[in-house]
Protein backbone atom coordinates (compact mmCIF):
# COMPACT_ATOMS: atom_id res chain seq x y z
CA UNK A 1 0.00 0.00 0.00
CA UNK A 2 1.21 3.49 -0.86
CA UNK A 3 0.71 5.70 2.19
CA UNK A 4 1.10 9.47 2.19
CA UNK A 5 1.55 11.03 5.64
CA UNK A 6 1.14 14.81 5.81
CA UNK A 7 2.33 17.04 8.66
CA UNK A 8 3.10 20.73 9.04
CA UNK A 9 4.59 22.90 11.79
CA UNK A 10 7.76 22.90 13.87
CA UNK A 11 10.12 20.05 14.76
CA UNK A 12 7.85 18.70 17.48
CA UNK A 13 4.94 18.60 15.01
CA UNK A 14 6.95 16.56 12.50
CA UNK A 15 9.41 14.26 14.29
CA UNK A 16 6.83 11.79 15.69
CA UNK A 17 5.64 11.03 12.17
CA UNK A 18 9.12 9.83 11.20
CA UNK A 19 8.83 7.03 13.76
CA UNK A 20 5.27 6.28 12.69
CA UNK A 21 6.30 6.21 9.04
CA UNK A 22 9.28 3.95 9.75
CA UNK A 23 6.97 1.48 11.50
CA UNK A 24 4.59 1.43 8.53
CA UNK A 25 7.50 1.00 6.12
CA UNK A 26 8.88 -1.91 8.19
CA UNK A 27 5.52 -3.63 7.69
CA UNK A 28 6.05 -3.53 3.92
CA UNK A 29 4.23 -0.35 2.93
CA UNK A 30 5.62 2.42 0.74
CA UNK A 31 5.55 5.52 2.92
CA UNK A 32 5.99 9.15 1.90
CA UNK A 33 6.05 11.94 4.47
CA UNK A 34 5.09 15.34 3.07
CA UNK A 35 6.38 18.21 5.18
CA UNK A 36 8.66 21.26 5.02
CA UNK A 37 12.07 21.20 3.34
CA UNK A 38 13.81 21.85 6.66
CA UNK A 39 12.89 18.35 7.76
CA UNK A 40 13.89 16.51 4.59
CA UNK A 41 17.02 14.98 6.23
CA UNK A 42 14.93 13.84 9.20
CA UNK A 43 12.45 12.14 6.87
CA UNK A 44 15.05 10.48 4.66
CA UNK A 45 17.09 9.28 7.66
CA UNK A 46 13.99 7.35 8.70
CA UNK A 47 13.99 5.59 5.32
CA UNK A 48 10.90 7.42 4.10
CA UNK A 49 10.20 9.18 0.83
CA UNK A 50 10.05 12.95 1.13
CA UNK A 51 7.70 15.39 -0.56
CA UNK A 52 7.95 19.12 0.00
CA UNK A 53 5.25 21.28 1.58
CA UNK A 54 5.42 25.08 1.78
CA UNK A 55 6.90 26.42 5.00
CA UNK A 56 5.48 29.27 7.02
CA UNK A 57 7.94 32.14 7.00
CA UNK A 58 9.19 32.98 10.48
CA UNK A 59 7.53 36.11 11.80
CA UNK A 60 5.41 36.64 8.68
CA UNK A 61 2.71 39.12 9.67
CA UNK A 62 3.89 39.43 13.28
CA UNK A 63 4.70 43.13 13.01
CA UNK A 64 1.19 44.05 11.87
CA UNK A 65 -0.73 42.78 14.88
CA UNK A 66 -3.47 40.15 15.16
CA UNK A 67 -5.17 40.88 11.83
CA UNK A 68 -1.90 40.67 9.93
CA UNK A 69 -1.04 37.42 11.69
CA UNK A 70 -4.41 35.92 10.75
CA UNK A 71 -3.93 37.05 7.15
CA UNK A 72 -0.49 35.45 7.12
CA UNK A 73 -1.90 32.23 8.56
CA UNK A 74 -4.60 32.11 5.89
CA UNK A 75 -2.01 32.69 3.16
CA UNK A 76 0.16 29.91 4.55
CA UNK A 77 -2.79 27.51 4.68
CA UNK A 78 -3.65 28.37 1.08
CA UNK A 79 -0.07 27.56 0.05
CA UNK A 80 -0.23 24.38 2.09
CA UNK A 81 -3.30 23.20 0.22
CA UNK A 82 -1.50 23.51 -3.11
CA UNK A 83 1.50 21.69 -1.69
CA UNK A 84 -0.67 18.76 -0.61
CA UNK A 85 -2.05 18.37 -4.14
CA UNK A 86 1.47 18.29 -5.55
CA UNK A 87 2.61 15.81 -2.86
CA UNK A 88 -0.16 13.39 -3.83
CA UNK A 89 0.67 13.25 -7.53
CA UNK A 90 1.90 9.64 -7.22
CA UNK A 91 -1.61 8.48 -6.33
CA UNK A 92 -1.55 7.26 -2.70
CA UNK A 93 -3.82 4.46 -1.51
CA UNK A 94 -4.22 6.05 1.93
CA UNK A 95 -3.76 9.52 3.41
CA UNK A 96 -2.70 9.86 7.05
CA UNK A 97 -3.39 13.44 8.11
CA UNK A 98 -2.10 15.50 11.01
CA UNK A 99 -4.42 17.97 12.74
CA UNK A 100 -3.05 20.90 10.73
CA UNK A 101 -3.33 19.19 7.35
CA UNK A 102 -6.63 17.34 7.89
CA UNK A 103 -9.09 20.06 6.77
CA UNK A 104 -7.19 20.31 3.47
CA UNK A 105 -6.53 16.59 3.16
CA UNK A 106 -10.25 15.80 3.28
CA UNK A 107 -10.74 17.72 0.04
CA UNK A 108 -7.85 15.89 -1.60
CA UNK A 109 -9.17 12.51 -0.47
CA UNK A 110 -12.59 13.34 -1.92
CA UNK A 111 -11.06 14.21 -5.28
CA UNK A 112 -8.79 11.14 -5.37
CA UNK A 113 -11.43 8.83 -3.86
CA UNK A 114 -8.98 7.45 -1.31
CA UNK A 115 -9.53 6.78 2.41
CA UNK A 116 -7.99 8.82 5.21
CA UNK A 117 -6.95 8.37 8.82
CA UNK A 118 -6.38 11.13 11.33
CA UNK A 119 -3.16 11.01 13.32
CA UNK A 120 -3.26 13.71 15.97
CA UNK A 121 -0.70 14.74 18.57
CA UNK A 122 -3.20 16.74 20.65
CA UNK A 123 -6.83 16.16 21.66
CA UNK A 124 -8.70 18.61 19.42
CA UNK A 125 -12.28 17.32 19.58
CA UNK A 126 -14.68 19.09 21.94
CA UNK A 127 -15.25 17.46 25.33
CA UNK A 128 -16.60 18.29 28.74
CA UNK A 129 -13.36 17.04 30.31
CA UNK A 130 -11.19 20.04 29.39
CA UNK A 131 -11.20 23.28 27.45
CA UNK A 132 -9.54 23.46 23.99
CA UNK A 133 -5.87 22.71 24.51
CA UNK A 134 -4.75 25.94 22.83
CA UNK A 135 -6.82 28.04 25.24
CA UNK A 136 -4.66 27.33 28.27
CA UNK A 137 -4.94 24.99 31.21
CA UNK A 138 -8.01 26.45 32.96
CA UNK A 139 -11.21 24.40 32.88
CA UNK A 140 -14.45 26.25 32.12
CA UNK A 141 -16.62 23.56 33.64
CA UNK A 142 -18.15 20.70 31.69
CA UNK A 143 -20.65 22.70 29.66
CA UNK A 144 -18.24 25.61 29.20
CA UNK A 145 -15.47 23.31 28.00
CA UNK A 146 -17.79 21.74 25.43
CA UNK A 147 -19.03 25.09 24.13
CA UNK A 148 -15.47 26.42 23.92
CA UNK A 149 -14.38 23.31 22.04
CA UNK A 150 -17.10 23.72 19.45
CA UNK A 151 -16.34 27.41 19.10
CA UNK A 152 -12.66 26.57 18.58
CA UNK A 153 -13.52 24.29 15.65
CA UNK A 154 -15.64 27.03 14.09
CA UNK A 155 -12.65 29.37 14.30
CA UNK A 156 -10.49 26.73 12.61
CA UNK A 157 -13.05 26.40 9.82
CA UNK A 158 -13.02 30.16 9.28
CA UNK A 159 -9.23 30.13 9.08
CA UNK A 160 -9.30 27.39 6.41
CA UNK A 161 -12.29 28.73 4.44
CA UNK A 162 -10.38 30.50 1.64
CA UNK A 163 -7.91 27.64 1.22
CA UNK A 164 -10.69 25.07 1.03
CA UNK A 165 -12.61 27.11 -1.53
CA UNK A 166 -9.47 27.40 -3.69
CA UNK A 167 -8.65 23.74 -3.28
CA UNK A 168 -12.11 22.48 -4.19
CA UNK A 169 -12.11 24.66 -7.30
CA UNK A 170 -8.66 23.39 -8.31
CA UNK A 171 -9.78 19.77 -7.77
CA UNK A 172 -13.08 20.27 -9.67
CA UNK A 173 -15.14 19.53 -6.59
CA UNK A 174 -18.53 21.15 -5.93
CA UNK A 175 -18.42 24.10 -3.57
CA UNK A 176 -18.81 23.24 0.11
CA UNK A 177 -18.18 25.12 3.31
CA UNK A 178 -15.54 23.88 5.76
CA UNK A 179 -18.29 23.31 8.33
CA UNK A 180 -20.24 21.13 5.89
CA UNK A 181 -17.16 19.05 5.06
CA UNK A 182 -16.35 18.64 8.75
CA UNK A 183 -19.94 17.61 9.48
CA UNK A 184 -19.70 14.88 6.83
CA UNK A 185 -16.52 13.57 8.40
CA UNK A 186 -18.10 13.52 11.84
CA UNK A 187 -21.25 11.80 10.56
CA UNK A 188 -19.07 9.13 8.94
CA UNK A 189 -17.20 8.76 12.26
CA UNK A 190 -13.90 9.62 10.64
CA UNK A 191 -11.22 7.65 12.51
CA UNK A 192 -8.67 9.70 14.42
CA UNK A 193 -5.88 8.01 16.34
CA UNK A 194 -4.31 10.22 19.00
CA UNK A 195 -0.59 9.76 19.53
CA UNK A 196 -0.37 10.37 23.26
CA UNK A 197 -0.74 8.13 26.29
CA UNK A 198 -4.05 7.49 28.01
CA UNK A 199 -2.03 7.58 31.22
CA UNK A 200 -1.39 11.27 30.50
CA UNK A 201 -4.75 12.26 28.98
CA UNK A 202 -7.45 9.61 29.39
CA UNK A 203 -9.85 9.28 26.48
CA UNK A 204 -12.86 11.52 27.20
CA UNK A 205 -15.98 9.46 27.80
CA UNK A 206 -18.09 11.87 25.71
CA UNK A 207 -16.02 11.45 22.53
CA UNK A 208 -17.80 9.74 19.67
CA UNK A 209 -16.74 6.29 18.41
CA UNK A 210 -13.75 6.48 16.09
CA UNK A 211 -11.73 8.83 18.30
CA UNK A 212 -9.08 6.69 19.98
CA UNK A 213 -6.10 7.35 22.24
CA UNK A 214 -3.45 4.82 21.23
CA UNK A 215 -0.13 5.93 22.73
CA UNK A 216 2.79 7.87 21.36
CA UNK A 217 4.60 7.29 18.11
CA UNK A 218 8.16 8.21 18.88
CA UNK A 219 10.61 10.07 16.61
CA UNK A 220 12.83 7.78 14.58
CA UNK A 221 16.51 7.74 15.49
CA UNK A 222 19.41 5.56 14.50
CA UNK A 223 21.33 3.25 16.82
CA UNK A 224 24.22 5.70 17.07
CA UNK A 225 25.22 6.37 20.70
CA UNK A 226 25.46 9.78 22.28
CA UNK A 227 28.56 11.75 21.20
CA UNK A 228 31.73 11.05 23.24
CA UNK A 229 31.74 14.60 24.63
CA UNK A 230 28.28 13.98 26.09
CA UNK A 231 29.23 10.57 27.48
CA UNK A 232 32.35 12.07 29.09
CA UNK A 233 30.30 14.84 30.67
CA UNK A 234 27.73 12.40 32.03
CA UNK A 235 30.44 10.22 33.51
CA UNK A 236 32.14 13.16 35.23
CA UNK A 237 29.56 13.69 37.97
CA UNK A 238 26.01 13.30 39.20
CA UNK A 239 23.19 13.11 36.64
CA UNK A 240 22.62 16.62 35.27
CA UNK A 241 19.45 18.53 34.45
CA UNK A 242 18.37 19.01 30.84
CA UNK A 243 17.30 22.54 29.87
CA UNK A 244 15.79 23.25 26.46
CA UNK A 245 12.98 25.19 24.84
CA UNK A 246 12.68 23.40 21.49
CA UNK A 247 11.33 25.68 18.78
CA UNK A 248 10.43 28.44 21.23
CA UNK A 249 12.13 31.70 22.27
CA UNK A 250 14.03 32.43 19.07
CA UNK A 251 16.89 34.86 19.64
CA UNK A 252 16.78 34.70 23.43
CA UNK A 253 19.60 32.21 23.81
CA UNK A 254 22.08 34.42 25.62
CA UNK A 255 19.57 35.58 28.24
CA UNK A 256 18.14 32.12 28.76
CA UNK A 257 21.59 30.56 28.95
CA UNK A 258 22.65 32.95 31.69
CA UNK A 259 19.37 32.43 33.52
CA UNK A 260 19.63 28.63 33.32
CA UNK A 261 23.21 28.59 34.59
CA UNK A 262 22.31 30.90 37.48
CA UNK A 263 19.41 28.63 38.43
CA UNK A 264 21.53 25.49 38.21
CA UNK A 265 24.27 27.04 40.32
CA UNK A 266 21.72 28.17 42.92
CA UNK A 267 20.26 24.64 43.06
CA UNK A 268 23.70 22.98 43.11
CA UNK A 269 23.08 21.01 39.93
CA UNK A 270 24.93 20.27 36.70
CA UNK A 271 23.20 20.99 33.41
CA UNK A 272 22.94 20.00 29.75
CA UNK A 273 21.61 22.93 27.69
CA UNK A 274 20.12 22.16 24.28
CA UNK A 275 20.58 25.13 21.95
CA UNK A 276 17.29 24.75 20.03
CA UNK A 277 15.76 27.61 18.10
CA UNK A 278 16.53 30.00 20.96
CA UNK A 279 20.24 29.46 20.44
CA UNK A 280 20.68 28.55 24.08
CA UNK A 281 24.37 28.51 24.96
CA UNK A 282 26.53 28.60 28.08
CA UNK A 283 29.78 27.11 29.32
CA UNK A 284 31.57 26.59 32.58
CA UNK A 285 32.12 23.95 35.22
CA UNK A 286 29.26 21.46 35.21
CA UNK A 287 27.62 22.93 32.10
CA UNK A 288 27.48 21.42 28.60
CA UNK A 289 25.72 22.89 25.56
CA UNK A 290 24.55 20.43 22.90
CA UNK A 291 22.67 20.50 19.61
CA UNK A 292 19.85 18.21 18.56
CA UNK A 293 20.12 14.82 20.30
CA UNK A 294 17.53 12.04 20.64
CA UNK A 295 15.57 12.56 23.83
CA UNK A 296 15.15 8.80 24.04
CA UNK A 297 18.89 8.47 24.63
CA UNK A 298 19.52 11.63 26.63
CA UNK A 299 16.58 11.96 29.03
CA UNK A 300 17.03 8.65 30.90
CA UNK A 301 20.48 9.91 31.93
CA UNK A 302 19.10 13.13 33.47
CA UNK A 303 18.04 13.95 37.03
CA UNK A 304 15.22 16.14 35.69
CA UNK A 305 14.21 18.03 32.57
CA UNK A 306 13.30 21.70 32.12
CA UNK A 307 11.39 22.38 28.89
CA UNK A 308 8.60 24.31 27.19
CA UNK A 309 6.06 21.51 27.67
CA UNK A 310 5.48 20.75 24.01
CA UNK A 311 3.55 17.52 23.48
CA UNK A 312 6.54 15.48 22.30
CA UNK A 313 9.03 16.71 24.89
CA UNK A 314 6.47 16.23 27.65
CA UNK A 315 5.98 12.62 26.56
CA UNK A 316 9.74 12.00 26.27
CA UNK A 317 10.34 13.16 29.84
CA UNK A 318 7.57 10.95 31.17
CA UNK A 319 8.80 8.00 29.11
CA UNK A 320 12.20 8.41 30.79
CA UNK A 321 10.53 8.34 34.20
CA UNK A 322 12.11 11.55 35.45
CA UNK A 323 10.69 14.75 36.98
CA UNK A 324 9.94 17.79 34.86
CA UNK A 325 9.95 21.52 35.46
CA UNK A 326 7.57 22.81 32.75
CA UNK A 327 8.10 26.34 31.42
CA UNK A 328 5.18 26.75 28.97
CA UNK A 329 5.37 29.50 26.38
CA UNK A 330 2.23 29.37 24.20
CA UNK A 331 -0.40 27.31 22.33
CA UNK A 332 -0.97 23.84 23.85
CA UNK A 333 2.02 24.04 26.19
CA UNK A 334 0.09 25.26 29.29
CA UNK A 335 -2.24 22.26 28.79
CA UNK A 336 0.59 19.73 28.84
CA UNK A 337 2.30 21.54 31.71
CA UNK A 338 -0.90 21.28 33.73
CA UNK A 339 -1.13 17.57 32.95
CA UNK A 340 2.41 17.04 34.25
CA UNK A 341 1.53 18.79 37.49
CA UNK A 342 -1.77 16.92 37.84
CA UNK A 343 0.05 13.61 37.39
CA UNK A 344 2.45 14.56 40.17
CA UNK A 345 5.46 14.35 37.83
CA UNK A 346 6.21 18.08 38.05
CA UNK A 347 5.90 20.96 40.49
CA UNK A 348 3.71 23.86 39.43
CA UNK A 349 4.68 25.24 36.04
CA UNK A 350 6.85 28.34 35.77
CA UNK A 351 5.29 30.34 32.91
CA UNK A 352 7.92 31.53 30.45
CA UNK A 353 6.83 35.15 30.86
CA UNK A 354 7.55 34.90 34.60
CA UNK A 355 10.75 32.87 34.38
CA UNK A 356 13.57 34.00 36.68
CA UNK A 357 16.64 32.24 37.98
CA UNK A 358 15.35 32.08 41.59
CA UNK A 359 11.96 30.65 40.52
CA UNK A 360 13.60 28.07 38.28
CA UNK A 361 16.10 27.13 41.00
CA UNK A 362 13.33 26.64 43.56
CA UNK A 363 11.31 24.46 41.17
CA UNK A 364 14.39 22.41 40.29
CA UNK A 365 15.26 21.88 43.93
CA UNK A 366 11.79 20.54 44.58
CA UNK A 367 11.79 18.35 41.47
CA UNK A 368 15.07 16.58 42.26
CA UNK A 369 14.85 16.43 46.06
CA UNK A 370 11.25 15.30 46.59
CA UNK A 371 10.95 11.59 45.60
CA UNK A 372 7.25 11.84 44.79
CA UNK A 373 7.93 13.55 41.44
CA UNK A 374 10.24 10.81 40.17
CA UNK A 375 7.88 8.14 41.51
CA UNK A 376 4.90 9.64 39.66
CA UNK A 377 6.89 9.93 36.44
CA UNK A 378 8.04 6.33 36.75
CA UNK A 379 4.43 5.18 37.17
CA UNK A 380 3.46 6.89 33.92
CA UNK A 381 6.56 5.48 32.21
CA UNK A 382 5.48 1.95 33.07
CA UNK A 383 2.05 2.57 31.58
CA UNK A 384 3.59 4.06 28.43
CA UNK A 385 5.79 0.97 28.01
CA UNK A 386 2.67 -1.16 27.51
CA UNK A 387 1.37 0.98 24.63
CA UNK A 388 2.08 0.60 20.92
CA UNK A 389 0.86 3.75 19.24
CA UNK A 390 2.52 3.09 15.89
CA UNK A 391 1.24 -0.47 15.90
CA UNK A 392 -2.31 0.78 16.43
CA UNK A 393 -2.01 3.07 13.40
CA UNK A 394 -0.66 0.19 11.32
CA UNK A 395 -3.63 -1.99 12.26
CA UNK A 396 -6.06 0.82 11.44
CA UNK A 397 -4.37 1.44 8.09
CA UNK A 398 -4.55 -2.22 7.15
CA UNK A 399 -8.22 -2.41 8.17
CA UNK A 400 -8.89 0.49 5.83
CA UNK A 401 -7.03 -1.30 3.05
CA UNK A 402 -9.10 -4.44 3.56
CA UNK A 403 -12.38 -2.51 3.39
CA UNK A 404 -11.40 -0.56 0.26
CA UNK A 405 -9.29 -3.18 -1.50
Amino acid sequence: MKILVTAAGSYGDIAPYTGLGAHLRAAGHTVTLATHDTFAPLVRNAGLRFRSLPAEQSGRGAAGGRRAMLRAARDFIRDLGGGLVDAAEDGPDLLILSTTTAPLGWQLAEALDVPTLGAALQPAHPTRDFAPVVSGARSLGGRGNLIAGRFSLRMVDRLYADAIADLRERLDLPAATPAAVRARQEAARWPVLHGFSAAVVPRPADWRPGLDVVGNWWPHHTDEPLPPIVEDFLAAGDPPVFVGFGSMAAGEGERLGELAVAALRRAGLRGVLQSGRAGLAASGDGILTVGELPHALLFPRMAAVVHHAGAGTTAAGLRAGIPTVPVPVTADQPFWAARLTALGAAPAAVPFAKLTAPRLADALTRAVSEPSYASAAATVARAMATEDGAGAVLKAAERVAERTG
